[in-house]
């Protein structure tokens, strides 16, 4: 397998993103093809960069065994879209922003919605759960550990 370069993206970088960045390098791992992937994850705004995942995210996080470690940074279009293989933004938002930054239409193809990838397809985005309680942290988790799932599947056959 040829190794791939995933960035997931949201729009602070502090909770769904970080926890996707997570989430996925916990199943790779758990799979023994930590060799093959390089991930990480960014926002489309900078309000957050250079702070850790929101303390909430990582407290539900960690009591599932996934430990959020990255710290937050703005997507940077003239470098990011040329090095990563995927670019897979949370909601709907985020894609349209990721579609404006990029500059070609290689840059494009390279750009997943999160939600692509599930399983279940109750859900149309990952919602954002900072304003919400302790359910919408764990509902993020949940989506995300099928999206992930099924990103590595799709990946193994790409």
């Amino acid at each position: 397998m040829e190794k791939k370069k995933i960035l997931f993206v949201c729009m602070g970088n502090i909770c769904r993103s970080p926890s996707a960045e997570a989430v996925m390098k916990k199943i790779v791992q758990d799979n023994s093809l930590s060799d093959f992937f390089e991930i990480d994850s960014a926002g489309t705004i900078g309000y957050h960069a250079g702070e850790p995942a929101d303390s909430r995210m990582k407290r539900h996080a960690s009591n599932r065994g996934v430990h959020l470690t990255s710290i937050s940074r703005k997507v940077n279009p003239s470098y990011d879209f040329d090095y990563y293989d995927y670019i897979i933004g949370m909601d709907d938002s985020n894609m349209s922003d990721l579609y404006e930054m990029a500059s070609s239409e290689l840059a494009r193809q390279k750009i997943y919605k999160m939600t692509d990838f599930c399983s279940n397809k109750k859900y149309i985005s990952v919602p954002d759960p900072y304003y919400g309680g302790s359910q919408g942290f764990e509902l993020v988790l949940d989506i995300l550990d099928d999206a992930c799932n099924g990103l590595l599947d799709f990946l193994k056959h790409d």
